[in-house]
């Protein structure tokens, strides 16, 4: 039994595998598709126009010829006179076409014939008899009156007839005949033949022409595209983001330079940023890994010289060693947090009012010796819970390590914006510009523990939400942190909201 494959004939599985025209023409450059489409289009074009005007100077020809024809045959009807007989006039004229006094009529223009309605006829006018078809039939026969229609003659030349009822005598009584007036098609289809070949002619012309001048067209316009290929290849082949496209006019090249030089600039800013926030990751990590390798290595001396270290000292060291891997590991989240792309994110909608409580029990932990008041209302957004929570668990935090002992902290949340109020020794007016920037910490807080990152975070955080936030001088001291987040007093309907917490 064989398969429907082992069954199908040679050609159709040959012509399985061939390729769709439509995607071999994808497959050429962009160059060549352009010449290409543009030379179809002339071709298809010019054949439609040359197909209409070979029609239409058909038409007039055909129209002329039977104009002609009729003007020939009411000559011959009044030259004739009625009635007339089929037998008065010579059945077989002299091939010289000359004109003999046996009644037939003088016609230059082409074939007058006589027919009767039993089917006898005879030539007025002409060389060469016609072939006496149905239609003639019926005009003779009385059953129409003029009747326009291709025919032929005895010796095969075609030829276009009008046929018009006349009156005749014949065996002496009165009846219907036809008078065939003919001539012949030569005199539409020899122009005709001569019009297609000129119109071929120029169609040819036209396509090649279109071809050329696609050609040029197409290697024209795509200049500044061979430019913008040229400097992409260059930039990948050296990572030069220095280089930038001249932008010339408003078109969409133009355009395209300039979203180009866009990219490369943001791509040049965000090295950059990725490069300075290596730098100084670096340079934080450093200090708490030379610490941590210090105290280590006197834990290890102290052990390998067997020399123990005072009680108290060791306690000292396993507490400096704890604190410094706790900041260790403080500062690589806040690194991964940073690093963290926005399509990770899970937007969804949050009760803020719920993730700043859960944010104030983690605070109250870390300042035990503080007094934390909150005033909170119930406020919905949008955004990412845990990164909600994070950031104001940063401003509690920076609140809690600047406030001095037993002293206050007041949070605030009415209509979408949570303050953070400390008593601490503020922030002077110098270091407010830099206070959201990544690793930066004023000079009173040098000797303090922390990565610089917390605030940055909390900055990114509130652009993401759509919101804002700021930090300032209190009145009569300490720092007012400020964030704002669109959103509502009310739940919107739909899923159910997170709540932030773990």
């Amino acid at each position: 039994m064989s398969t429907p494959e082992q069954g199908a004939p040679d050609g159709a599985r040959s012509g399985a595998g061939a390729e769709p025209p439509l995607r071999r023409l994808r497959s050429l450059p962009l160059r060549t598709r352009l010449t290409l489409i543009t030379s179809g289009a002339v071709a298809v074009a010019v054949a439609v126009m040359a197909v209409i005007c070979w029609f239409l100077v058909r038409d007039q020809l055909y129209r002329q010829l039977d104009n002609s024809l009729r003007e020939n045959a009411r000559a011959a009807v009044a030259q004739a006179g009625a009635p007339h007989s089929p037998t008065t006039c010579s059945v077989e004229p002299r091939d010289d076409g000359s004109s003999q006094d046996d009644g037939r009529i003088a016609n230059p223009f082409g074939t007058i014939q006589l027919v009767a309605a039993n089917g006898s006829n005879c030539i007025i006018s002409g060389s060469s008899k016609l072939v006496i078809t149905s239609q003639d039939l019926a005009v003779a026969n009385g059953t129409a009156n003029n009747v326009l229609h291709d025919s032929r003659t005895e010796s095969g030349t075609k030829v276009r007839v009008d046929a018009v009822q006349v009156g005749l005598v014949a065996g002496g009584l009165q009846t219907h005949g036809a008078l065939l007036t003919a001539r012949p098609l030569s005199e539409v289809t020899s122009p005709l033949n001569t019009l297609a070949l000129v119109l071929l002619a120029a169609a040819g012309i036209g396509v090649v022409g279109a071809g050329t001048a696609g050609l040029w067209i197409a290697r024209a316009g795509l200049k500044p595209v061979d430019r913008l290929t040229a400097t992409a290849e260059h930039i990948a082949r050296t990572e030069d983001l220095s280089v930038r496209l001249p932008v010339e006019g408003r078109d969409e090249i133009a355009r395209l330079s300039a979203s180009f030089n866009s990219m490369t600039a943001a791509l040049a800013s965000s090295r950059d940023r990725q490069q300075q926030l290596i730098a100084d990751a670096g340079h934080e990590l450093r200090t708490p890994l030379t610490s941590l390798r210090t105290n280590i290595e006197l834990l290890q001396r102290s052990e390998a010289t067997g020399r123990a270290l005072a009680p108290e000292v060791r306690t000292e060291l396993m507490s400096s060693v704890r604190a410094q891997v706790t900041e260790l590991a403080s500062l690589i989240g806040d690194l991964q947090e940073l690093s963290r792309p926005d399509a990770a994110r899970t937007v969804q909608v949050v009760a803020l009012h719920e993730v700043a409580g859960t944010a104030l029990a983690r605070a109250r932990l870390r300042g035990p010796d503080l007094r934390i008041t909150a005033d909170i209302s119930p406020w919905y957004v949008r955004g990412e819970a845990a990164a909600l929570e994070r950031a104001i668990v940063n401003l509690l935090d920076n609140a809690v390590k600047f406030s001095p002992s037993g002293g206050e902290v007041t949070v605030a949340l009415r209509d979408g914006v949570l303050t953070v109020r400390d008593h601490g020794p503020g922030i002077p007016a110098e270091d407010l510009p830099h206070v959201f920037e990544r690793f930066w910490r004023s000079p009173s807080a040098r000797s303090l523990p922390g990565s610089g990152l917390g605030l940055s975070i909390v900055a990114r955080t509130a652009e993401q939400s759509g919101g804002e936030v700021s930090l300032a001088p209190a009145p009569g001291g300490g720092a007012l942190a400020t964030l704002r987040l669109p959103g509502a007093p009310v739940a919107p309907p739909g899923p159910p909201t997170a709540d932030g917490r773990d």
